[in-house]
């Protein structure tokens, strides 16, 4: 059965699923205007419950403090029929993630428009106390006019929760700050090196840690220093490779 209505919000597409639920494409009639309307479901056990409505009204909380063009405007959030959800600003374009997939190729100009359009968005959220702990391809929506919109902040770091519980991953792995993977306070500068992963990744086509399991992966992460992106391809300016320097500094102290 298709859903026809969450709230006051009329459901007219289905965009897409993930861990967290739905999404959908729906229209507010009180002001018609169109919206993304991301839900989950509160028919979970105690558990799952407790972990995932925490996340998804946090990322509510989180986001709806925040009113910066580069990051995805939040307007509602609400229950109905067992149903949580977040209505937020409609984006139309595509993931720096399915971009990337695509394989289209991105100037070293581009690469850096995007990354700086991604960072003054986390500036912007870092001097209002968020961190947001899953920065990541899939997170970073291009849209047609080309602006860049950090998205998702379903794992938000708040100011009354500054630590990780220990032995709690949060976060995508690859894209994880050394402070993430041994569960430390994180502060705003776990984004900015997981946006220098992102930055690598735009330059090289790869992460710049990997393996074939998360010990693995996390070993490189706290001790590896990656191959510069101007080693691999003599096109990428070595301007590149200082920026990731810092940005992938293992101490934030560094960064």
């Amino acid at each position: 059965m298709v859903m026809q209505k969450l709230g006051r919000y009329e459901i007219t597409a289905e965009l897409g699923q993930g861990a967290m639920g739905t999404v959908y494409k729906a229209v507010d009639p009180l002001i018609e205007r169109t919206v993304a309307v991301k839900t989950i479901s509160l028919d979970l056990s105690k558990e799952e419950l407790a972990s995932f409505e925490e996340r998804f009204y946090r990322e509510a909380k989180s986001a709806g403090r925040l009113a910066h063009p580069n990051i995805v405007t939040i307007y509602d959030v609400g229950e109905t029929d067992n149903t949580a959800y977040i209505a937020m600003e409609f984006l139309e374009g595509q993931s720096l993630r399915e971009m990337l997939d695509s394989g289209e190729t991105l100037s070293n100009e581009r690469i850096a428009e995007i990354a700086a359009q991604v960072a003054d968005g986390l500036a912007y959220a870092q001097e209002h106390g968020i961190v947001h702990r899953d920065i990541k391809p899939a997170n970073i929506i291009i849209t047609r006019s080309g602006v860049v919109k950090i998205t998702d902040f379903g794992i938000a770091h708040m100011p009354s929760t500054s630590k990780t519980h220990a032995g709690m991953v949060l976060g995508s792995p690859k894209y994880m700050s050394p402070e993430q993977v041994v569960g430390k306070a994180v502060d705003g500068r776990s984004d900015i090196f997981s946006l220098g992963v992102v930055l690598y990744e735009m330059l090289t086509g790869a992460a710049p840690f990997d393996g074939d399991n998360i010990s693995t992966l996390m070993y490189r992460i706290l001790n590896e220093t990656p191959i510069w992106p101007s080693a691999l391809d003599p096109r990428v300016p070595e301007g590149f490779d200082r920026i990731l320097a810092r940005a992938l500094a293992k101490s934030p102290e560094n960064r």
